[in-house]
C-alpha cells in the first residue's frame, strides 16, 4: 500500500486560512427568512418542495387535510405497485426479486416470464469486470472508504466505454444495466482488497459466476467458502428490493437527476448519486444506527429492559449520551409518520432469523427503542410528534445476521439504489430538457476593489 500524501500545509497556516475562510462566509440565520428561502427544499411545514414529476416511484406518508399535514400508514409504491405485494408474492413464490425490480423501474412493467429471464442473464453476462481493472483499479490503490472507491470505480469506467458520452437511451440503457450488474463485483473487489491493506487479512476474489441471482451472487463473492443458505440469500434480496427505489426527491437520485439534467454521461452521474449516499444523513445512516445499538447494549445493564432503554433515550436526546448530537438514529423520517413500510417489512423478515442465529437481544433493544422513542422525545421535548422507525434502524442489524461487514452497510444499499438512479436518468432524458438551476439570493453588499498597497 502507497503512503498517504497530503499537502505540507502547517498546523498554523490552516488555523488562520481556516478563520478568514469562516468569518467570510457567514450567513445571518434571519435573512433565510426574510428572503423566504426554502432551506433544504423544504417548506415550513416540513413537506418537501415540488421540483419535479416522475412515474417512477411513489413514497406516501401522510396526506393534506385542510392545510395541514395528517399523518397516515405509509405506503411505497414502486410503478404504482405496492411494494409489500411485490415482495410477499416473491416470497409465495419463492423465487429472488430484485431482478424483477430493476426490471420494473427502468421499464415500467412487470417483466413476463422470458423477460425476467433475459433480464437476469444480462446482469449475469455483465457481473464481470474489464480484464485487469480489480489489479490496476482497486489493489494498487487500495481505499479506506468502500464508497468512495465504488464511485472512482465508476468513474474509471468511463474510459473502457467506446462510446461513453452518447446520451441516446439505447446507450444510457446500455451503460444503466451494465453498472447495476457490475456495482456489487466493483463493491466486494474494493472490500476485499481493504480487508488486505487495512485490517492484514486474507482477501478472497472469486471469479464471479454468471447463473447466480443478485443476492445469491453478492453474498458468494464476500464469503471465503463461497457457501451461503437459500434462507440468507432470500433476506438480502428483500433488503435489495426495499432499496432499489425511493422516489425522486431523496438526496442521491435528485443528485443523480440534477447531474443528468446537465447532459453529461452516465458515470458522472452514478458516481454523484454514490457521493451523496455516502453521507450520514442519508445512505450512511445505517451505520450510525449499529453504532448507537452497540453503545446502547454496552451503557445497560439489560438493554431489553423498557425502563433502562427509556432512561437511555433520555440521556441521548438532552446530549448526554451517545454521540453528543442528541438524535436517536434510525427514527423519525421526512415522509413517513406512522410507519415505513421498508422498516416493517425488515422488521418481520428479520425477526425469525434473529431468534435462530443468537441476535435476540439486539432484536428486543431495537424494538425498544422503536417503541419508546416517541414517548421519551414527548417527555424531554415535551412536544407530540408522529414518528416511526425508518428504513436504517433494523437494515444494520439484518446485515450482522447475515454476516455482512460494516463497511458494507452503505455500498450494499448503493448496490440496490443503483436501479433506482438509472430508472431516473432514463426518465429525466426522456422528459426534461431543461437543467437544473435554482436560485441563491446573494446578500453580500458591492464593495470598491481595493489596491494592493492599500489593504
Amino acid at each position: 500500500m502507497s503512503e498517504n500524501f497530503i499537502l505540507p500545509i502547517s498546523p498554523n497556516d490552516l488555523s488562520n486560512l481556516c478563520g478568514e475562510l469562516e468569518k467570510n462566509n457567514h450567513i445571518n440565520p434571519k435573512d433565510f427568512d426574510k428572503y423566504h428561502v426554502k432551506r433544504g427544499l423544504r417548506n415550513d411545514d416540513g413537506t418537501g418542495v415540488m421540483a419535479g414529476l416522475t412515474r417512477i416511484c411513489s413514497v406516501e406518508g401522510y396526506y393534506i387535510l385542510d392545510g395541514e399535514r395528517t399523518p397516515k400508514e405509509g405506503k411505497l409504491s414502486y410503478r404504482g405497485y405496492n411494494i409489500k405485494d411485490i415482495i410477499s408474492n416473491c416470497v409465495k413464490e419463492e423465487r429472488f426479486g430484485f431482478e424483477e425490480v430493476a426490471y420494473l423501474l427502468i421499464f415500467g412493467t412487470l417483466p413476463t416470464a422470458a423477460q425476467l429471464e433475459n433480464i437476469r442473464h444480462i446482469f449475469g453476462e455483465c457481473r464481470k469486470l474489464p480484464d485487469e481493472f480489480v489489479e490496476d483499479m482497486i489493489m494498487k490503490h487500495p481505499s479506506k472508504d468502500i464508497m468512495n472507491k465504488m464511485a472512482r470505480c465508476v468513474m474509471t469506467l468511463y474510459s473502457f466505454d467506446d462510446n461513453p458520452d452518447d446520451i441516446s437511451i439505447p446507450n444510457v440503457l446500455r451503460q444503466s444495466l451494465q453498472l447495476i450488474a457490475q456495482l456489487p463485483t466493483i463493491m466486494n473487489s474494493a472490500y476485499q482488497v481493504k480487508r488486505r491493506a487495512y485490517y492484514n487479512k486474507s482477501m478472497y476474489l472469486h471469479p464471479v459466476d454468471k447463473s447466480l441471482s443478485v443476492a445469491e451472487s453478492i453474498l458468494r463473492q464476500l464469503r471465503a467458502d463461497k457457501k451461503y443458505t437459500e434462507e440468507e440469500a432470500r433476506l438480502l434480496d428483500i433488503c435489495l428490493m426495499l432499496h432499489a427505489d425511493h422516489g425522486g426527491g431523496n438526496n442521491s437520485t435528485f443528485a443523480t437527476r440534477v447531474l443528468t439534467s446537465s447532459g453529461t454521461d452516465t458515470y458522472s452521474a452514478i458516481s454523484a448519486g454514490l457521493g451523496s449516499l455516502k453521507g450520514p444523513r442519508h445512505g450512511g445512516a445505517n451505520i450510525k444506527c449499529a453504532h448507537q445499538m452497540d453503545y446502547i447494549m454496552e451503557n445497560t445493564q439489560d438493554s431489553t429492559d423498557d425502563a433502562q432503554i427509556r432512561d437511555m433515550l433520555a440521556r441521548i436526546m438532552r446530549h448526554e449520551a451517545g454521540d453528543g448530537s442528541g438524535l436517536v438514529y434510525g427514527m423519525g423520517h421526512a415522509v413517513y409518520t406512522i410507519s415505513d413500510p421498508r422498516a416493517v417489512i425488515l422488521k418481520n423478515s428479520a425477526k425469525k432469523l434473529a431468534f435462530e442465529h443468537g441476535f435476540e437481544k439486539e432484536f428486543l433493544t431495537l424494538d425498544a427503542i422503536e417503541r419508546l422513542t416517541p414517548e421519551v422525545f414527548a417527555e424531554v421535548k415535551g412536544v407530540e410528534k408522529v414518528m416511526c422507525a425508518n428504513v436504517d434502524l433494523y437494515s444494520g442489524l439484518v446485515y450482522k445476521i447475515l454476516g455482512i461487514p460494516e463497511d458494507l452497510y452503505t455500498p450494499l444499499f448503493a448496490s440496490a439504489r443503483i436501479a433506482g438512479w438509472c430508472a431516473h436518468r432514463v426518465e429525466e432524458i426522456i422528459t426534461s430538457s431543461k437543467i437544473m438551476r435554482p436560485a441563491y439570493k446573494s446578500v453580500t453588499k458591492s464593495r470598491e476593489y481595493v489596491p494592493m498597497s492599500d489593504r
